[in-house]
């Protein structure tokens, strides 16, 4: 019979695999029903898709770069980053569930761009938000993990930090 923490674990492993699945599927229907540099307006000029192959990083970030360089880089290193994430949500078992689910997040998206980065040889962002005072480059749904799984653990920080606030005036208030 299964315990509690291989239970909890795979739960955090679906979220990987659905982040995951989710970006992969994306960019499979982009990469079959859009042309590169396509523009397809979805919201008048403000959600356009339109497909690109990025070989860089955040915004092609890194794109210039030798080969050598751009796959120690942008693969090797993210590998690495994305199995230690997976280590320490395993052997840090009494994490908050909130930064659980933020590290799943991040890793979701991370495993799907380096996927694309393995099989393809780049990225494949399709996604464009010009709304005025905000305005995006051209990104995916892994960037999208990325981005919530980043917003989640700073919300995870900023309640924490406040539960010590808190716990700190009361301490005080009590003397």
């Amino acid at each position: 019979m299964p315990n509690k923490t291989s239970i909890k674990f795979a739960f955090l492993l679906i979220i990987v695999a659905l982040n995951l699945g989710c970006d992969q599927f994306s960019k499979v229907i982009a990469r079959k029903n859009i042309e590169t540099y396509e523009q397809i307006t979805i919201i008048k000029d403000r959600f356009i898709l339109t497909k690109v192959e990025n070989t860089g990083a955040f915004l092609s970030a890194g794109s210039n770069l030798p080969e050598f360089v751009r796959i120690a880089v942008l693969t090797v290193l993210p590998i690495l980053v994305l199995s230690y994430g997976l280590w320490f949500l395993y052997s840090n078992k009494h994490l908050p569930r909130l930064m659980q689910i933020g590290i799943c997040f991040l890793i979701g998206g991370g495993i799907g761009n380096i996927y694309d980065r393995i099989v393809y040889g780049s990225v494949t962002d399709f996604l464009f938000m010009d709304f005025v005072l905000f305005r995006t480059g051209i990104f995916n749904l892994a960037d999208v993990s990325i981005m919530i799984g980043i917003g989640l653990l700073l919300l995870q920080n900023l309640m924490a930090s406040r539960i010590k606030k808190q716990e700190a005036e009361q301490e005080e208030a009590s003397i």
